[in-house]
């Protein structure tokens, strides 16, 4: 499962060595939410609960999605924080079938970044994203097939150029493919490649995810599903006289909701941890390990 989403992160350090570790999205995930197990299971079929998203032509759903992360970098002996708060609106217009799968037309709303750190202000200017759009092709089991379409759309980054892509490759959580049960378990893995300007990042996932109960969320029965997330973090990147290399863990927890019946992802809440270390070589070569802690929501603003 992923929701995948939708988070963005930022690792920056005095010696401006950065990485970007949420991924629009993101990957980032959920905290637990209060919810009635059991109060609409009747409803369940015996022989278990197929989820699968609909999206007939015409239908829009639009999310809002928010993410705070907190960073601390260890340079040299000197502590570098920086926090990074981001919001988005999106909305999704289904325009029918290409193949089997779904074909949507995505819209960025809005988009804002704040990114402030000991080392001053590194807030991106989003302009050029907001109003842009681009088509994606969603399987009915929420896998993104192509989301190409989203690379031209840029922005200009502290630490280089950046498209939006990254953040839509896990926008919709995975569904199990299978009838599923209260309490039945599926496992799910997927891998993010992030390029910014001199940067190429790797992060990989393995979330195993579980049907909890049931709830209502906005006049929907849903089933909500917790998921665990864990893997690991690679990269390399260039900076003028210093090449560097990063190796890093990650760990998160999800909880998001799916209207079975309207075949609707509903919202998702989550939290990660980030654990890194930027290894920089050249004429001061160093080590510099950095903690992040993030949290994000994702919810269905209209439909």
């Amino acid at each position: 499962m992923r929701t995948k989403r939708h988070w963005y992160g930022l690792t920056a350090s005095a010696a401006d060595v950065m990485v970007i570790l949420i991924l629009t999205g993101f990957a980032a995930k959920r905290a637990p939410a209060r919810f009635t197990s059991g109060a609409i299971a009747s409803e369940a079929p015996a022989s278990g609960l197929v989820l699968e998203y609909k999206m007939p032509a015409g239908r829009v759903l639009r999310y809002m999605d928010r993410t705070e992360t907190r960073e601390v970098s260890d340079v040299m002996g000197e502590t570098i924080e920086s926090q990074t708060t981001s919001t988005s609106a999106y909305s999704f217009q289904a325009k029918g079938w290409r193949g089997t799968n779904h074909l949507l037309g995505v819209t960025v709303d809005d988009m804002n970044m704040n990114v402030t750190s000991s080392v001053g202000d590194l807030s991106p200017d989003l302009t050029s994203v907001r109003g842009r759009s681009f088509d994606m092709v969603l399987s009915p089991l929420g896998v993104e097939v192509d989301v190409s379409g989203a690379e031209s759309i840029t922005y200009e980054f502290a630490s280089g150029p950046r498209n939006i892509a990254s953040g839509f490759k896990t926008f919709f959580p995975d569904l199990p493919g299978k009838p599923i049960k209260v309490g039945d378990s599926w496992p799910s893995n997927y891998i993010i490649d992030e390029k910014s300007g001199t940067k190429d990042i790797r992060m990989e996932f393995q979330s195993f995810n579980t049907l909890e109960g049931f709830e209502t969320v906005d006049g929907m029965e849903c089933a909500r599903i917790t998921s665990m997330i864990t893997g690991k973090i690679s990269g390399s990147g260039k900076r003028p006289g210093h090449d560097m290399l990063f190796a890093g863990t990650h760990k998160a927890t999800e909880v998001w909701s799916f209207a079975f019946k309207e075949g609707i992802y509903v919202r998702s809440t989550s939290e990660i941890v980030i654990e890194m270390i930027t290894s920089v070589s050249g004429v001061q070569a160093t080590t510099i390990p950095s903690s992040q802690m993030g949290k994000g929501e994702v919810k269905l603003a209209g439909r």
